[in-house]
């Protein structure tokens, strides 16, 4: 009889950690990833930019204050499975709902503890991100590797139409002053409360929405969110961006970022294993500042592709001197890659949501 509380977490490459299920008792694959966040586990399970992905807490100790639907980035847990050192049987917080372990079960998610994280992650910078299963059914090997081989890469999928919207909602501020339309690529709740207490009166559309259908809304500016995957497969999306550019006011994050180098004829690329956590620190080439910012992504523009555009180049990555920023030299538009609202801090970059009210103004009066 199989052992219930056994799992194991398979890589593409053969390796393998073996620890306790938590959780639903399920297999997952996708693309092992880690994040150094201390906090926001929550956040992190229910972002959707993590769609497709198996997440590796560094942090050694998740789980202690629990779970809460107020921490919630979106209506559920986007990650594919969850991998932690020691998952906290119990917390202890007046805000907690439930423990970790039944928040995961609750939504079907899988996850796997008791394993050596910090040899884990060391081993995903040396390799760099690949795919992975995690099992707490099947301990044969070579059927776990026929498992994850068959899974397709990241690079090269459209994840975003998994998780955008279907339909238009309603994000409504509680002092309008300005129409925003909201692209929906995997976009967070607190980006949306960010934009609504600035005054934005939010219109969220599918990842699909043609630019001539944003443009008939009439909005004062439109925002591109942040998203999963790759961003070159989002042919579709480039082109709608590049009917905006020049007509309405664009602020862009994380996957909105990439989206608008490529529409600006820009490229973009893989990184070894990404930048996730809460603690990256950024460089305004604007105001000589360091900023300590939020990331989660896996891919980026190259700032070399952006020479010849009509571009400039506003922040930089200081640990791998990774392209974070930019803006059009002409044109009401900008972008960061990494993410401003950054639910649950550090908050160094929450004027990037006032820059994009004060580009809203500033087109509105001529």
């Amino acid at each position: 009889m199989t052992d219930v509380n056994k799992s194991i977490l398979y890589l593409e490459d053969g390796t393998y950690l073996e620890g306790r299920a938590f959780g639903a008792l399920k297999e997952c694959v996708g693309e092992v990833v880690f994040n150094t966040s201390m906090t926001g586990y929550q956040e992190v399970l229910t972002d959707p930019s993590y769609a497709g992905q198996i997440v590796v807490m560094t942090q050694p100790e998740i789980g202690n204050y629990g779970t809460t639907p107020e921490d919630e980035e979106s209506t559920r847990p986007y990650v594919e499975g969850f991998a932690v050192r020691e998952c906290s049987p119990i917390f202890s917080s007046w805000r907690g709902r439930e423990t970790l372990s039944q928040y995961l079960l609750g939504y079907t998610v899988p996850g796997i503890a008791e394993i050596d994280t910090r040899a884990l992650v060391r081993h995903i910078r040396n390799r760099g991100a690949m795919r992975g299963i995690i099992s707490p059914l099947d301990f044969d090997h070579e059927s776990l590797k026929c498992k994850v081989l068959a899974h397709p890469p990241m690079t090269g999928s459209d994840y975003v139409r998994h998780v955008s919207t279907h339909q238009r909602f309603r994000w409504e501020s509680p002092n309008p002053q300005f129409r925003v339309v909201a692209y929906d690529f995997g976009i967070k709740h607190h980006i949306l409360r960010c934009l609504a207490e600035r005054g934005c009166d939010l219109t969220v559309v599918p990842a699909t929405t043609s630019a001539e259908e944003v443009l008939g809304m009439n909005p004062d500016g439109v925002f591109l969110s942040n998203g999963p995957g790759d961003p070159e497969p989002l042919t579709y999306v480039v082109e709608n961006i590049r009917k905006l550019v020049g007509r309405k006011p664009l602020f862009g994050i994380c996957l909105g970022h990439q989206l608008l180098g490529l529409a600006f004829g820009g490229k973009t690329y893989k990184l070894k294993f990404g930048h996730r956590g809460g603690n990256q620190p950024v460089k305004n080439l604007i105001t000589g500042k360091i900023e300590i910012t939020v990331h989660n992504h896996g891919f980026a523009v190259d700032p070399d592709s952006l020479k010849d555009r009509e571009v400039q180049l506003t922040h930089m990555n200081l640990n791998d001197q990774t392209l974070e920023g930019f803006r059009h030299r002409y044109s009401p538009v900008y972008s960061v890659q990494y993410h401003p609202e950054a639910s649950p801090g550090p908050h160094d970059s929450l004027y990037l949501f006032d820059d994009f009210v004060q580009l809203m103004r500033e087109n509105a009066e001529r």
